[in-house]
């Protein structure tokens, strides 16, 4: 057998591991094709080869930095609530402490932004 370091371990790439996790999140989150395509930044034919694997997002641009934002968003709604149904009714429901849906707010960079920190500050507390 040879030695580890000898060995060829193929890493996965970071933008083939994003684009399939932006993916599934919005899936998920029960997100559309094209409210995912305003959160990116990107044209709804662009989101259509990201889900069949024929684009995967750049980091130098922004699209990437608006992935990541989004991906947390998820992650922080499963780490606080826990399931995907209850995720998918706090994107929709009216937000006292965001005064507005979440969902709406995700469309534009500062309510991603928003949503992000409120989320954030909501798991310090659990």
């Amino acid at each position: 057998m040879p030695a580890l370091d000898q060995q060829v371990i193929k890493k996965p790439e970071a933008a083939a591991v994003l684009s399939k996790a932006v993916a599934r999140a919005a899936e998920r989150l029960d997100v559309s094709k094209s409210l995912l395509a305003k959160v990116l930044g990107v044209s709804p034919p662009t989101i259509t080869r990201l889900y069949s694997g024929n684009y995967l997002l750049d980091p130098k641009r922004k699209e990437w930095d608006f992935a990541l934002l989004f991906v947390r968003v998820f992650r922080s709604l499963d780490s606080i609530v826990g399931d995907e149904s209850t995720a998918r009714k706090w994107l929709t429901s009216d937000n006292r402490g965001l005064n507005a849906k979440p969902i709406e707010l995700i469309r534009n960079t500062e309510g991603l932004v928003r949503v992000v920190q409120y989320l954030d500050a909501s798991r310090a507390l659990v």
